[in-house]
């Protein structure tokens, strides 16, 4: 699977995790250059805190467009079947592919 913003390759892996139609890239296989720290955060009832991270490429910001649970709800691990915390999902204009 591939990320891809702006025509820029954000992350590229083969160990995604899909969970709710979104596929979760580990944090090591998304190019920390385009990353840049969010003071954002929501709550998923069943998975637990997100946090953010805005996207950055070129002059062009996607704020809060990648999001992330670095300590997920303790069953939500047993739910999906694997340890998804810190592995990245996108949004916002960013594309998913294979």
């Amino acid at each position: 699977m591939k990320a891809t913003w702006k025509g820029t390759i954000i992350a590229e892996s083969d160990q995604t995790i899909e969970i709710e139609g979104n596929y979760y890239f580990p944090k090591e296989s998304v190019k920390k250059e385009f990353l840049v720290d969010s003071d954002q955060h929501s709550t998923c009832p069943w998975k637990g805190e997100a946090s953010y991270f805005d996207i950055k490429v070129g002059d062009a910001l996607n704020e809060a467009s990648a999001w992330y649970y670095p300590k997920p709800k303790p069953p939500s691990i047993d739910i999906v079947g694997k340890d998804f915390s810190n592995h990245v999902a996108f949004w916002k204009e960013i594309e998913v592919t294979e």
